[in-house]
Formats: structure tokens, C-alpha cells, sequence
């Protein structure tokens, strides 16, 4: 299941913090760097790791790759928590509901 590695992915801080930046925009593994204290052997296994959860995809340019968030991961996450947005109102409100007829 792809939601799998999309988690499993993003439980990794450095990863939600890669992947963060990438959200401003397109980086080579070396900008990605600036102001982490990562080494860039761990960069690039991040990044493989965000890759194959399809969250971030990469470009060649020349000698270096560029990276950037990939839409489709994207679509995959809001799709999954689409599922669950419709249940918790319901629930929210029956929970308000009883409360108020516990106070009287």
C-alpha cells in the first residue's frame, strides 16, 4: 500500500524536514543541505527514500539532480485523509451534543 511509505516516509523528521523545503521549491542535494547538519551520503538516502514513496521527484540537469515535491504523492495523501474528513464532523458533533446534555 503506497499510504504506507507515505507515512512510514514522513515519520522520519530529516524527511519532513527535507521535504519541507521542498515545498518552496526545486533544490539540488547540495542547497537541500544548507542549514542541516546532514552529511551527503544521508542526503541522498533520504531523498531515495522520499523518491520511492513518491512524494518528491528528480531531474538531471548536467551534473546534478534536481528534486522537487511531486504532485501525485500529494494527490495520495489528501485522498486518504479525504476518507476520514467526512467521518469527524459527525462524530464532533454528537460528542458537543452529548457533553451539553451531561451539563444539564
Amino acid at each position: 500500500m503506497v499510504e504506507n511509505d507515505i507515512f512510514k516516509a514522513l515519520a522520519d523528521p530529516t524527511r519532513r524536514a527535507i521535504f519541507e523545503k521542498l515545498a518552496d521549491g526545486r533544490m539540488n542535494a547540495s542547497s537541500l543541505r544548507n542549514g542541516m547538519d546532514i552529511s551527503q551520503p544521508a542526503m541522498s538516502q533520504h531523498l531515495a527514500v522520499l523518491c520511492q514513496a513518491k512524494l518528491v521527484r528528480q531531474e538531471r540537469q548536467g551534473r546534478f539532480v534536481n528534486y522537487e515535491v511531486d504532485p501525485d504523492g500529494l494527490a495520495l495523501i489528501a485522498g486518504w485523509l479525504a476518507k476520514y474528513r467526512a467521518y469527524w464532523p459527525a462524530r464532533i458533533n454528537a460528542l458537543k451534543t452529548l457533553l451539553k446534555d451531561m451539563d444539564q
